[in-house]
């Protein structure tokens, strides 16, 4: 027994993804092809996707948004836990999201995905206006530009249903939130992003340390 949230050291960290983690083969072999490149730290751990994949099918979730896709891990595992519906995936770069698409395509999993690039503030504004996508959407995931959390939080609470979810990542970011000392912009804008979640009456929330910290909002 704890009263706090245990520390994972690397063995207990190894430990943990060989008992728990059911990483499904293509899923690992786009982790490891993301790897490989310059921006790597932007991938999601496994575990974490697992727990996201659990999550949408907990809620049975079939109307899903990803705010920031990268490589498409996340896209890929969430996907996988669909037995119907759409996620539609939005990122500005298309060079990591052509990674995605080929993993996507080698899943069959291709058909469920609506990628969008471009602008996540123009593409949700959009979404928003289209009124049939008003109070429809069961899950967002947020794992874009940090500055823009809070807008991307407002945004989408207009589209998601009562008892929809929105998953925010990094808000731990690697500690520094926690350093005083840091007021560097992101951790200024997830430090706000927090205050904020913490004081909202239109959400419950609870902060998972898993990865580099989850936030999970419930719209009341």
């Amino acid at each position: 027994m704890s009263n706090q949230t245990i520390q994972l050291d690397q063995k207990l960290y190894e430990y943990l993804l060989s008992i728990s983690l059911r990483e499904a083969p293509i899923l690992k072999n786009l982790r490891v092809a993301t790897a490989a490149l310059p921006s790597a730290n932007m991938q999601i751990a496994p575990e974490q996707g697992q727990f996201m994949a659990l999550l949408v099918k907990i809620m049975a979730a079939r109307h899903l948004i990803e705010i920031g896709t990268y490589t498409g891990y996340s896209t890929l595992v969430c996907a996988l836990a669909l037995s119907d519906g759409k996620i539609i995936a939005i990122d500005r770069d298309p060079v990591a999201t052509a990674i995605a698409q080929d993993f996507w395509q080698q899943a069959k999993v291709d058909h469920l995905i609506d990628l969008r690039i471009g602008d996540a503030q123009d593409i949700l504004q959009s979404l928003v206006q289209n009124n049939s996508r008003k109070g429809a959407i069961d899950f967002v995931f947020i794992d874009a530009d940090k500055v823009n959390y809070l807008i991307y939080y407002e945004l989408s609470l207009k589209l998601l249903r009562k008892n929809g979810i929105i998953l925010f990542d990094n808000v731990l970011w690697g500690g520094a939130v926690a350093d005083e000392e840091n007021q560097g912009r992101d951790t200024t804008a997830i430090r706000n992003l927090n205050l904020k979640l913490l004081d909202d009456p239109r959400v419950d929330i609870s902060l998972v340390p898993i990865g580099d910290g989850l936030t999970i909002a419930r719209k009341k």
